[in-house]
C-alpha cells in the first residue's frame, strides 16, 4: 500500500513515539489529573479530547505540508532542517528542565464528562509543543521525493494515536499507582528524560549525517 513506510521507518517512528506517550506533558497531567480528582470516566473523557485534538493535528499537518511538498520539495528539505534543530532543542530541554506531572487528587473542581472532554480538546489544540512537533517531526520520516508523502503524512500522524490508546489508557487505570511510584522515585521520571532527550538527539544526528552522505 502506497501509503504505508518501509518497516525499517515504521520501527523508527514507532520508538520514537513511545518515548513521547510516556514523556508528561499538559495531555498526561490533564486526563491523570481528571482521573485522580473525579475516576476513571473523567480520565478518559479528557483523554478521548486530547485524541480529538491529534487527529485535528494530524489533518492539518498532513494537508499542509503536502501543500508545501507541492509547492516546493526545497521548502520541505528545509523544514526536516529545522526539524533537526527542534529535535536537538527538545532533547536539551529535558535534559535541563526535566518533567513534570504537577497532579495534585481532588483539586479539580466539579465538571460534566462533556466539559472534560472539551477541556481535553482546547488544551491539545492550543499546545504551541504539540503543533511544532507535528509539522517538524512528521516530516523526518518522509522522502522530499517520496510521490506518496501525503499519504503516509497521514498514516504516521493517525499511527501515533493509535500507539497511544492502550498506554495511556493503562495509565488512566492505574493512577494512583503511578503518581505515587512518580512521586516516590523521582528518579524514574529523569530516566524517562534522558531516554526521551536520547531518542531526539539520535534522530537529530541520523539526519544530519544522512544530509552530510
Amino acid at each position: 500500500m502506497t501509503f504505508l513506510p518501509t518497516l525499517d521507518i515504521i520501527a523508527a517512528y514507532t520508538a520514537a513515539a513511545v518515548v513521547l506517550i510516556i514523556t508528561p506533558g499538559p495531555d498526561m497531567t490533564l486526563f491523570l489529573g481528571q482521573t485522580l480528582s473525579g475516576g476513571r470516566a473523567r480520565g478518559i473523557a479528557a483523554y478521548l479530547g486530547a485524541s480529538v485534538g491529534l487527529v485535528v493535528h494530524t489533518m492539518l499537518a498532513a494537508f499542509g505540508l503536502s501543500a508545501l511538498l507541492a509547492h516546493s520539495a526545497t521548502a520541505f528539505g528545509a523544514l526536516k532542517i529545522a526539524g533537526v534543530a527542534y529535535l536537538l532543542w527538545l532533547a536539551v530541554d529535558a535534559l535541563r528542565r526535566g518533567s513534570t506531572l504537577p497532579l495534585a487528587p481532588g483539586s479539580a473542581t466539579a465538571q460534566t464528562i462533556g466539559q472534560v472532554f472539551l477541556m481535553g480538546v482546547g488544551i491539545n489544540l492550543l499546545n504551541p509543543k504539540i503543533i511544532m512537533f507535528f509539522l517538524t517531526f512528521l516530516p523526518q520520516f518522509v522522502s522530499a521525493s517520496d510521490p506518496h508523502a501525503g499519504g503516509k503524512l497521514m498514516f504516521l500522524g493517525l499511527y501515533f494515536i493509535v500507539l497511544a490508546v492502550p498506554i495511556c489508557i493503562v495509565l488512566i487505570l492505574v493512577a494512583e499507582r503511578f503518581t505515587a511510584a512518580i512521586r516516590r522515585s523521582p528518579r524514574a521520571m529523569r530516566i524517562v528524560d534522558y531516554l526521551f532527550a536520547g531518542v531526539m538527539g539520535a534522530f537529530a544526528v541520523r539526519l544530519l549525517s544522512a544530509r552530510a552522505d
